[in-house]
């Protein structure tokens, strides 16, 4: 019955969802292009909220937990498990002020209304995972303007999406570099639950009814750890002790 329900209420969220993009697209342009990054981050910022209201047709619920005061002053490192691309607006929504920029594939830079956009306007990078030569100087370009503009730089190290919600191991290269490229960084590890229930019937029907969780962990500072495989380690423990089952 309940996968019987989600076929409609799919069919909204999808109406929804693509009329979300569609809208928020011409608006994104006009305030990068009139009005600069300010306006434009603020029309990327209401474009997650909407990205989120139209998940609550498939009865979808946030919790976000983040009980740690997170100074501004300073260029953050989010590290999290990656379980749907359910996980982004939320991130994105709930640190807005910390000016949330992503470690994404090359891929989503082109062909996806407001959200190709963002990713190569907003300040992401978007590397080429087939070509790590490419992705190199990339991701250190991208770590010396996190470390200049005190700003957000998100990393799902597992490199792809879990689909059933269990932990894939770090993969760690990526997450080095910005260790080494933002050296006044907190590390944040967040950790996501449910995210992955959205696609448990693949991509049509999406699942229903599902509440998605965030964790966020307290910031690590980088000089408490000896070395930056002991601070990977730990990033990695404290996010997959986290994980329900």
């Amino acid at each position: 019955m309940r996968k019987i329900i989600a076929y409609p209420l799919t069919v909204l969220y999808f109406i929804c969802f693509g009329t979300t993009l569609v809208v928020f697209h011409p608006i994104q342009w006009f305030c990068f292009n009139v009005f600069g990054y300010k306006a434009h981050k603020i029309s990327v910022d209401y474009l997650q909220f909407f990205l989120m209201r139209c998940l609550n047709v498939l009865g979808t619920r946030f919790t976000f937990s983040n009980p740690h005061n997170i100074t501004r002053e300073r260029p953050l490192i989010i590290v999290s498990n990656h379980q749907s691309m359910y996980d982004i607006s939320p991130i994105m929504w709930y640190m807005r002020q910390h000016h949330i920029k992503f470690v994404s594939k090359k891929e989503l830079g082109k062909g996806i209304p407001s959200v190709s956009y963002n990713l190569r306007h907003g300040g992401s990078v978007l590397i080429d995972r087939k070509n790590p030569r490419q992705a190199l100087p990339d991701m250190m370009k991208f770590g010396a303007y996190i470390e200049k503009t005190n700003r957000a730089a998100v990393i799902f190290p597992e490199g792809t999406r879990s689909k059933d919600g269990r932990p894939r191991p770090f993969k760690t290269k990526g997450l080095e570099i910005l260790i080494k490229k933002i050296p006044s960084a907190l590390i944040v590890p967040i950790t996501v639950n449910n995210s992955w229930k959205m696609l448990r019937y693949g991509k049509f029907p999406m699942g229903i009814g599902n509440h998605i969780k965030f964790i966020v962990h307290k910031p690590l500072e980088m000089g408490n750890f000896t070395d930056k495989q002991q601070l990977i380690e730990e990033v990695e423990k404290t996010i997959v002790d986290a994980i329900e089952n």
